[in-house]
């Protein structure tokens, strides 16, 4: 069985900077000309071949609900779980993933592997459909310079082990060991191992709850002993959408 698992839970700060509050939208689902246009539609078309897609939410919830409903082709529909997290203002990201881990490994015992990725990406279809035919583990780049206000920083250090690093006040990074390579990372990532993914989840929730979703990755990829089992993918095309800007740049790829 595979398994998607897309995070839309936060609140689209940048975003809705200096919008109207009656006009503030769900960042996934702000759409030009037809509601199709949306950064979760397309997300949605791209992990269609999954047997079950988590779509993990908050802000804005119900309209989260109301667009799949309305917009979305019944066979995908049947696919998709959506789970309500509750703290999307108060904790981290890493409580979305935290909740679609648990909704997975809770229903599911036959899980093969589960894919994440965030909800406010756009990634072209070519990049995408090398993760998904990957067998192994998978850290993602893109090729987007790496700046300390916006950047996950992904490197291998002396023992060819992974990390990441991120500001989540958006400040300075410090990168203060020897390292072999250093990436922008393109925030997707593929786990096979369900017993590994599970200890790093409850891991999390036990210790790390404040935590964004690295702590989750960071303590799985932490657990897999042979870097032969985890395979490295480059983004073509990667846009994070965090302004509306960003979003007519997606827009004008989608018409190229």
């Amino acid at each position: 069985m595979n398994i998607v698992i897309i995070g839309v839970a936060g609140v689209s700060s940048r975003f809705n900077k200096d919008i109207p509050e009656e006009d503030k939208i769900l960042k996934c689902l702000y759409f030009e000309e037809k509601p199709q246009n949306t950064l979760i539609y397309r997300m949605l078309e791209k992990v269609g071949y999954a047997d079950r897609i988590i779509v993990v939410g908050g802000y804005k919830y119900d309209d989260l609900v109301d667009y799949i409903n309305n917009n979305v082709s019944k066979d995908l529909q049947n696919k998709i779980i959506t789970v309500y997290n509750d703290h999307f203002s108060d904790l981290s990201s890493g409580y979305s993933l935290y909740l679609g881990i648990k909704e997975a490994l809770d229903n599911f015992t036959d899980i093969d592997e589960v894919l994440f990725v965030e909800g406010d990406l756009d990634i072209d279809t070519e990049s995408f459909n090398k993760v998904v035919s990957c067998d192994k583990n998978v850290l993602t780049f893109n090729h987007e310079p790496i700046f300390s206000n916006k950047a996950v920083v992904l490197y291998q250090d002396e023992n060819d082990e992974y990390h990441y690093l991120f500001n989540s006040d958006h400040g300075l990074l410090s990168l203060d060991e020897p390292f072999k390579a250093i990436f922008n990372s393109g925030q997707t990532w593929k786990f096979t191992d369900m017993n590994l993914l599970k200890i790093a989840n409850d891991n999390f929730y036990e210790n790390l709850i404040e935590d964004t979703n690295l702590g989750i990755i960071q303590k799985y990829f932490d657990l897999v002993e042979n870097n032969d089992e985890i395979e490295i993918i480059g983004l073509k095309h990667w846009v994070n959408c965090n302004t509306r800007d960003d979003y007519k740049l997606i827009k004008e790829y989608w018409e190229e």
